[in-house]
């Protein structure tokens, strides 16, 4: 066997398992879903459930269990170093849109990704609420569901979604559409780019790896990709897990919201 059979077998096999830890997390999630879970303020801005707390127990639990050599990194776990020395790494939001699963809509999901020298191998989406199940694997498909999903060739008024200050400052030809229903779940509405739902979207600053890790994934094998303000994909699971703004799409009409938040920044 070649070494690059052996690779494809491993992220494989890590694919079943944060598929599998995933659908197991989020009906976790439903049976607070809908049910006024209890719900406080972290670092006083960023709400977090019982659900939240819930879940993340869960996935740390399973998928520490399953790889122990593996680094943990989740937005509801306090970090550490030890995380560092690992060759690879989950990156972990057990529910990605909080704000929208406490206001009862269904966009959100619990984004899993495995990450090794600061680039997404394998990464699931999985969204309940709406019955959807994106993953990717590093070489592979992007898959809704077990079906192959891409971008689509934006036309002349793209449909890109995003912060209303960023859009505000994009050419009109980029704002021709009307609004796009803002989407709390950063992970979803990148997972709607990679589906073709969303030509684009503009990313503020301060989104985090666990937002972004495993959908970026499900977007670059998708046709697209995310790209920051030197027009560079983000790495993942270093030190710092912030990022500055950030864009999503494909093509020419990625290229140009690239340039326009390198202006801004």
């Amino acid at each position: 066997m070649q070494a690059s059979d052996r690779v494809s077998e491993d992220l494989t096999a890590d694919l079943a398992l944060i598929r599998d830890a995933a659908r197991e997390g989020g009906e976790i999630a439903m049976r607070h879903f809908g049910r006024d879970p209890d719900t406080w303020m972290k670092n006083g801005t960023s709400p977090v459930t019982a659900a939240d707390i819930a879940v993340d127990n869960f996935l740390r639990e399973t998928l520490r269990a399953a790889r122990p050599a593996y680094g943990w990194l989740s937005e509801e776990t306090v970090d550490g170093p030890e995380r560092l020395s690992a060759a690879r790494t989950f990156v972990v939001d057990p529910i990605d849109g909080t704000r929208a699963f406490i206001d009862g809509k269904r966009t959100w999901c619990v984004s899993i990704a495995v990450v090794e020298n600061g680039v997404s191998l394998a990464g699931v989406l999985d969204c309940p609420a709406r019955g959807e199940i994106y993953e990717a694997v590093a070489g592979g498909a992007a898959l809704m569901n077990g079906t192959a999903i891409a971008v689509t060739q934006p036309g002349p008024a793209p449909r890109i979604a995003g912060p209303k200050p960023m859009l505000q400052k994009a050419p009109a030809y980029m704002r021709a559409r009307a609004p796009i229903p803002y989407v709390p779940s950063l992970a979803y509405r990148i997972a709607m780019v990679a589906s073709g739902e969303l030509d684009a979207t503009f990313v503020k600053p301060n989104s985090h790896d666990w937002d972004l890790a495993a959908a970026d994934l499900i977007l670059r094998q998708a046709g697209g990709a995310v790209l920051d303000e030197t027009g560079s994909p983000p790495l993942y699971a270093g030190r710092d897990p912030r990022h500055g703004a950030l864009v999503a799409g494909s093509g020419a009409l990625l290229r140009e919201m690239a340039r326009l938040i390198a202006v801004e920044h």
